[in-house]
């Protein structure tokens, strides 16, 4: 409802009773409006951050047909309350938009959940080394103990990775692989008996098995930088049986709304085939049971020949369209990448040598520009991986000419890069002119020491130059990049920007690169909506967008900055539902089945270790 008020100097007496009349009257048809719309959900006494463009806070969120109907004071949105209303107190906790993850492989994540290890959080290398003998102990035969990603050595008070005699002494014979990052792998004895590996054993170009003084193999796996010797064991473990994959899915989503995520973007990712390793979330999906607003983009997996994957992908789907579900935005395609040529891909392995498009593979333009040319000519979005700045600027090259060849065609569909860590500025400006956009994600915050220790302290301090991205008006969404080379916690994330520090407290960002609270929240809402073509829907509280927002264990604007990465949810809603509530509202927790198989890691330590 609309008021125009009129300014004079002074109301006659006859006109000011008029006046009074009519403002009740105005009154009174607001109230009876609040009335006939009733809101499904209140919360009231809260800390509203809005998040919209002039940072509102308030104290209270109404939501109706699962999108917010109005913020305001505790008292005007009580006025929405009926008998059929959920009224809920917050008792002065912070509630905001639900985090939105850039990039996070959550269908492979879910996929692999109840088969793995979780070092995310974990605080001592004592710590995970006792979590690998327990696992080993109830680890049945035919199956592995596994640490896929997700952990930093500098995350551990002995500031160190373990050796492989504290691996084997942990595992015995139970076959296990532990996971680095995509820098290295690690297989105990027993793992390398079971899969035939030994000192004749070939490794994939790229990569190496290594081997001691005395010409025997320690059971290190070295990516130099190519990761697909690491890709290789992974896909050579024993799987979980759909119903244990479906199950897994529904624990890694709730361990994700635990965290006070609400959407989340999938890259795809390397071992993980459409549509056949996407059956797990499809599922759910199917049932209309997603907890998570989950966009997705395509990764081929066959190296040589990405252009006939594409092509048959682009012939039997539609882009932007979530199939049958009850959910709007609930599972959507979204285009192509991160991968859209191998042999365009730079690697992030910062313990190895940075690759060179030009110098190592040579058939690298060629076929990227094949691919790009077909996404824009099908009129699909896309999005790449590039690490370096030199990568961008050579793929910045293809584009170019793309977009002149086409007629501005690719500068007028969503592309964008991913990761950029070396990123120059005179690139940043050819992207915003081709209207592309970056994900960022914390990589950095897990292997900002490696950085360092092959490039400098002076190159880590703008990698990624992300303040220059939103000086220059550059779309930038935020995430992770779990749950390999990062943990899936956003917190440690948002801990990173606002503070350039790693996981393991190391300074890497300046403080001219360093983020206030609310742009770092920013690039974790709106920012990573855009990400998905979706920021006119959700990323910030406003009237009609979804009603998808967490209310926080602590104040995020105001606790000490140590405490940021420590945040979770107390309470999650999803298209105005509850998805998790914990601590004083776990009455509210959905049901969720008991984790299986029985032997799985999940059931024994949950997943992210916060104790």
């Amino acid at each position: 409802m609309a008021f125009l008020i009129v300014r004079r100097p002074f109301i006659l007496p006859k006109m000011k009773k008029i006046f009074s009349l009519f403002t009740v009257l105005l009154v009174l048809v607001a109230c009876q409006q609040k009335d006939t719309i009733a809101a499904d959900l209140i919360v009231t006494n809260a800390k509203v951050a809005v998040m919209d463009s002039a940072r509102t806070i308030t104290e209270a969120i109404a939501v109706k047909d699962g999108k917010v109907l109005s913020v305001g004071t505790s008292q005007e949105i009580l006025a929405y309350a009926n008998d059929s209303t959920t009224v809920i107190d917050a008792k002065g906790k912070t509630v905001i938009p639900g985090l939105n993850d850039s990039h996070l492989h959550l269908t492979r994540g879910g996929r692999f959940f109840n088969a793995e290890v979780r070092w995310d959080g974990v605080k001592t290398l004592k710590r995970a080394l006792e979590m690998l003998k327990e696992q080993a102990a109830r680890t049945p035969e035919g199956q592995w103990v596994r640490v896929i990603g997700g952990w930093s050595p500098f995350q551990f008070e002995e500031k160190r990775l373990f050796t492989m005699e504290e691996l084997n002494e942990a595992t015995g014979d139970v076959p296990t692989y532990v996971l680095f990052l995509y820098s290295q792998g690690y297989l105990n004895q027993a793992g390398l008996n079971l899969l035939g590996i030994d000192e004749n054993t070939e490794a994939p170009k790229g990569s190496r098995f290594e081997k001691g003084p005395d010409g025997k193999l320690t059971g290190v796996l070295i990516a130099e930088p190519n990761p697909t010797i690491l890709y290789a064991r992974i896909g050579s473990l024993p799987p979980l049986t759909q119903e244990e994959m479906e199950n897994g899915t529904k624990q890694f989503y709730r361990e994700l709304n635990s965290f006070g995520i609400t959407s989340g973007i999938d890259a795809g990712g390397g071992g993980h085939k459409f549509p056949k390793d996407y059956t797990g979330t499809k599922a759910l999906a199917d049932a209309g049971e997603m907890p998570i607003r989950l966009s997705y983009y395509l990764f081929p997996q066959n190296k040589g020949a990405e252009y006939e994957e594409f092509t048959e992908w682009m012939a039997t789907n539609e882009v932007g369209h979530n199939g049958e579900i009850h959910l709007d935005h609930g599972y959507e395609l979204e285009g192509g990448g991160e991968f859209l040529a191998w042999s365009a891909g730079d690697f992030e392995n910062f313990l190895a040598p940075q690759p060179m498009l030009n110098r190592d593979r040579p058939t690298w333009r060629e076929d990227l520009k094949r691919i790009v040319r077909l996404h824009v000519d099908n009129g699909w979005p896309f999005r790449i991986h590039a690490t370096y700045g030199e990568t961008i600027a050579n793929m910045l090259d293809v584009f170019e000419e793309v977009n002149q060849e086409t007629n501005g065609k690719l500068a007028s569909k969503r592309w964008l890069f991913d990761h950029a860590e070396t990123v120059q500025e005179k690139d940043l400006e050819r992207i915003k002119a081709l209207n592309g956009g970056i994900a960022i994600q914390a990589r950095m915050a897990y292997a900002g020491e490696y950085f360092v220790e092959r490039y400098g302290a002076e190159k880590a301090k703008q990698a990624p130059p992300v303040k220059k991205m939103i000086e220059m008006g550059l779309p930038v969404g935020a995430g992770t990049d779990g749950t390999r080379v990062a943990s899936y916690n956003p917190w440690p994330a948002l801990y990173w920007l606002v503070t350039g520090k790693t996981v393991g407290d190391f300074q890497l960002a300046e403080e001219a690169n360093q983020l206030s609270r609310e742009e770092a929240l920013h690039l974790y809402t709106q920012g990573s909506a855009w990400v998905s073509n979706e920021e006119t829907v959700k990323g910030t509280l406003e009237n009609g967008m979804y009603a998808d927002f967490a209310m926080l264990s602590d104040d995020y604007f105001t606790v000490p900055e140590q405490q940021i990465k420590s945040l979770k949810s107390v309470l999650t809603i999803v298209d105005g539902k509850v998805v998790y509530a914990g601590g004083e509202y776990e009455a509210m927790n959905p049901s969720l089945p008991e984790v299986i198989p029985n032997w799985s890691p999940v059931k024994y330590f949950g997943g992210y270790q916060s104790k």
